[in-house]
């Protein structure tokens, strides 16, 4: 399974993407030396159409096959979880730990040991009888199931695809949601989460917020342990006191087979211009920065902790049977792209494609996940396919649009459809990225 990585490690043309990516984040990765000679081989940055090679990373793949290959008489699982072994607590994990202990980044081969993958039960509900799976709250996942909830009293259909009430309504309910992704969410295993957040009780004290013709600028998260529609300003300030772009290089799997089994993933991290450590070639996950500083916040950086990551893979059933499958890269504007396109196919019946084509919108009002995590309460991007009446009207309603092209939305979903009274499936690839459906 891991050779096409392989072979895509030993060599692959350079395209437009890649080629901005390494002119922007050069003054960063020429500080380390070894990062530096990969990325800028030559001392230059690669051009479009160049051949990329990452051996150092090629090697350690091989040698990852290899592992699997030594242990292939005891069994298929026995041999992978030699190959993990081999990674988290052998050679890699080591080599991994001199590089930093080296340079000043904190992994240790203990951090490698200690580290173990678990299933979780998935958080869910229901939507017009759709239901709805996401994960937990050290993703901002919820916040779909948030949004879902507040939307649900709304009669969408009647307020006409891509107007400007719909438009409105679904910002002003997604800023809510948000709100409580910025207070409350972070890893279960260290904070206790309050379970109302995803429940209908709580989005039917919080609906009545949403001002039909105002855009709001403020963050207002509510209280899911009092059951009230606003949490108390003390709390509000302690929790938004402190806090420290979004990024294009994660990417999205979604898969069913012919027997209606649903895979969602949103694969991420080490984007350019990650640091590699050292001969691995491995590159270093940034995820980090998505912690606060705030102290008591659930989010609050600290030892063997899951940052909340923006990462959202999504599955729905309806009438209890697998029917769609979608996420999407896109960070902070992950959940807002994921809302618009099963929208686009629950309220408006959209197949796949139409959904994912679309012309989108993205709310900036939400405290960003990276970098300085900084927000702009009323900027609302909108691509240029939207009805110039209607961006009056959004204008008139006081948010602050920032006209895109036509297809700048920054997000690149895909999703499918399965129909398992017939076992037809549907997918749908948006252009606005690299992104693309196979079936076989």
């Amino acid at each position: 399974m891991i050779q096409p990585a392989i072979e895509i490690a030993q060599g692959f043309p350079v395209y437009a993407g890649l080629e901005s990516a390494l002119e922007r984040g050069e003054p960063i990765a020429r500080k380390w030396p070894n990062t530096a000679k990969v990325y800028y081989p030559g001392g230059r940055v690669p051009k479009e159409g160049e051949i990329f090679v990452q051996a150092d990373l090629a090697r350690t793949f091989q040698t990852l096959a290899g592992v699997e290959k030594q242990n292939a008489g005891h069994g298929r699982a026995a041999a992978l979880e030699a190959v993990r072994d081999y990674f988290y607590r052998g050679p890699i994990a080591k080599r991994i730990s001199d590089f930093c202990k080296n340079t000043g980044c904190l992994l240790r081969e203990g951090d490698f040991a200690a580290y173990h993958a678990r299933i979780e039960e998935p958080l869910t509900v229901t939507y017009r009888g759709i239901q709805v799976y996401k994960c937990g709250y050290w993703t901002q996942s919820p916040v779909f199931l948030e949004n879902l909830n507040l939307l649900e009293g709304f009669d969408l259909k009647a307020l006409k695809h891509n107007s400007a009430d719909y438009v409105h309504t679904v910002v002003e309910a997604m800023k809510l949601g948000y709100a409580d992704r910025d207070a409350y969410y972070g890893d279960p295993d260290f904070s206790a989460i309050p379970a109302a957040l995803v429940s209908k009780e709580y989005a039917n004290l919080r609906r009545p917020l949403i001002d039909a013709q105002k855009a709001s600028a403020q963050h207002v998260p509510g209280d899911p342990v009092r059951m009230t529609a606003r949490a108390p300003e003390d709390f509000v300030r302690a929790r938004y006191r402190q806090r420290n772009g979004e990024h294009q290089d994660t990417t999205c799997v979604n898969v069913i087979d012919q027997d209606g089994n649903l895979f969602s993933a949103t694969p991420s991290g080490a984007w350019i211009p990650a640091v590699l450590a050292g001969d691995t070639g491995i590159p270093l996950t940034q995820r980090a920065q998505a912690f606060v500083l705030t102290p008591g916040h659930p989010n609050q950086i600290a030892p063997h902790k899951r940052p909340r990551i923006t990462l959202t893979p999504t599955l729905a059933l309806r009438d209890g049977k697998p029917w769609l499958v979608f996420s999407t890269p896109g960070g902070d504007s992950q959940d807002q792209t994921l809302l618009q396109i099963f929208l686009n196919v629950v309220e408006f019946g959209m197949n796949p494609q139409e959904a994912v084509e679309a012309p989108r919108f993205n709310s900036a009002a939400m405290f960003s996940s990276f970098d300085n995590h900084g927000e702009q309460p009323l900027a609302l991007a909108v691509e240029k396919r939207f009805e110039p009446a209607v961006l009056d009207a959004l204008r008139a309603r006081g948010h602050q649009l920032v006209l895109g092209a036509d297809w700048s939305n920054p997000t690149a979903p895909t999703m499918i459809e399965y129909d398992p009274a017939t076992g037809v499936i549907a997918g749908g690839a948006d252009v606005r990225g690299h992104r693309y459906a196979l079936a076989w």
